[in-house]
């Protein structure tokens, strides 16, 4: 058996030959051996065969993460063709624009959803298949050749921006990336991963792919109500749950029974700050965990991780470089930045991914040329210019400031929206804060916030811990206080951007409190 190491089928195949009769999929009465995944993988990259299905095409799958959702993923990567995981929660406009973005060959996905998509691929020239179990005779397929620079998947960003953008990554971004995190964070062949992040996000992918790598249990839920959570990580023995911050708000609200609680090893946040009451309440509900305190980005998977004995004395940092990436902290001249000085977080190394698909402008802009310390040496080196405004203390830590374009820029002022909502999490009674900056005559834009579960907190106690703990500068003008928990984009981040859009004339009005 070929034993290198190029491609996430490669990885199923090496957990199957090591360990195959170790649990690789677990979904209530679903369960499947590595052997019996490795088999079932194969009979639909044989399918995909079958129907000329060659390397570099696109292949959708549009399906939630059902056990034949993860064995055509693996296919379409076995097959050497670009796999384009498309979030279930999306509408049909929103296919179509990845479906005709990408120039996907084919569609896959359950009969359920093919019934109600025949407008959105009217005039789209591609296959549509239905996802289902395979007979055992479909087994043969020969494996293409391959190299791990070759492109692997292209997954959608939010498109909070505008319509989404793919990021096109290699099967070296897949492979490496899923060799790195699995490491840090120590899992093992005995650990069960709660797949509960959307597999089309990249922190949700590497869910199944750090599962791969260490021959671990990928246990994955369509997430709908949290107090259903508690009782699947007890019916599938979970170690192991990463989520992002508005996801750990909403699980930290169900009843977590203390077995449950107890026989998780470790939790990983990412996809923005971990505020410290929150980070609290993990610690009770999982006494047993490791906590990593992550940072990724869609463009270079993922970059930093803060290691669990620090999370206590370093609650904001999002650590140092994940093992195998370069991180910097750069000026807009190139140069680096002191300590405690704000710069854009470049990131080098194998989780550089290939770029933007049909974007070579935005490619070039984001994705530039490295300049290394052998510069005598030519070679070809890109690095990813994040966008996202860090800075790094004396000893080296990194602290998240926020992503340049949720900077507030107020009377003549730069603030980092964490700064404020961290203040309004010290109350009890708030769930969720997010902060933005709206037009302003006078300020060029004023600081507003939006807050979920604040009930019995007065207004007035809000803004005057503010004034308290911030300077005069960061006190927000408006609140506006939500009923039901703020916006979120596919990927369960806070949505910033249309909050902002939805109040962006709120100086029209006069009222503080917006209802």
């Amino acid at each position: 058996m070929n034993r290198a190491r190029i491609s996430l089928y490669h990885l199923l195949r090496l957990s199957a030959e090591r360990h195959g009769e170790r649990p690789a999929f677990a979904q209530g009465e679903t369960r499947a051996s590595y052997a019996q995944l490795l088999t079932d993988v194969r009979r639909h990259a044989a399918r995909l065969a079958a129907a000329d299905i060659q390397p570099g095409d696109r292949v959708a799958v549009y399906a939630g993460k059902q056990y034949d959702t993860v064995a055509m993923m693996l296919a379409v990567n076995a097959r050497g063709a670009i796999l384009v995981p498309v979030n279930p929660q999306l509408k049909p406009a929103q296919l179509r624009h990845i479906l005709a973005d990408s120039g996907a060959r084919l569609l896959v996905s359950t009969g359920a959803r093919l019934s109600r998509l025949s407008e959105a691929l009217d005039g789209l020239a591609l296959q549509a298949w239905k996802l289902e179990a395979l007979p055992d005779a479909m087994l043969d397929a020969a494996e293409p050749e391959a190299t791990d620079n070759d492109p692997a998947a292209i997954l959608y960003t939010s498109g909070s921006t505008g319509r989404p953008k793919g990021v096109v990554l290699s099967q070296r971004n897949l492979v490496s990336g899923a060799d790195s995190v699995s490491a840090y964070l120590g899992l093992a062949e005995d650990d069960v991963i709660l797949g509960i992040l959307p597999l089309s996000f990249d922190a949700g992918f590497s869910q199944l792919s750090t599962a791969l790598a260490s021959a671990a249990c990928y246990a994955p839920l369509d997430f709908l109500q949290p107090k259903e959570v508690p009782a699947f990580c007890e019916r599938h023995g979970v170690t192991a749950i990463t989520g992002v911050p508005p996801l750990w708000m909403q699980l930290m609200a169900a009843d977590w029974p203390a077995e449950t609680g107890a026989r998780v090893r470790r939790f990983a946040n990412t996809g923005g700050h971990m505020p410290g009451p929150l980070l609290d309440k993990l610690r009770l509900a999982f006494p047993q965990a490791k906590p990593y305190l992550m940072y990724g980005l869609t463009e270079a998977f993922r970059s930093t991780y803060l290691q669990p004995e620090d999370a206590a004395d370093r609650p904001g940092s999002i650590g140092k470089a994940v093992p195998n990436a370069d991180i910097r902290v750069l000026r807009p001249d190139g140069a680096e930045c002191a300590p405690g000085e704000p710069g854009e977080l470049v990131h080098r190394g194998a989780f550089v991914t290939l770029g933007y698909w049909n974007d070579p402008e935005l490619t070039a802009h984001r994705f530039r040329p490295w300049q290394g310390p052998h510069s005598q040496i030519p070679r070809q080196e890109a690095a990813v210019w994040s966008g996202d405004i860090v800075y790094r203390d004396e000893e080296g830590y990194l602290y998240f400031v926020a992503r340049g374009d949720d900077m507030i820029k107020t009377s003549g002022y730069r603030v980092s929206p964490t700064e404020v909502e961290e203040i309004l999490f010290a109350l009890p009674g708030v769930h969720e804060a997010a902060a933005y900056g709206v037009p302003h005559p006078m300020l060029g834009e004023a600081i507003a916030v939006s807050l979920h579960g604040a009930e019995g907190v007065a207004e007035a106690e809000l803004l005057a811990l503010c004034r308290e703990r911030l300077p005069g500068y960061m006190v927000p003008q408006r609140l506006s206080f939500h009923a039901e928990p703020l916006p979120r984009n596919p990927n369960g981040k806070i949505d910033r951007k249309q909050l902002k859009q939805q109040f962006a004339g709120l100086f029209a009005a006069s009222p503080t409190h917006i209802g």
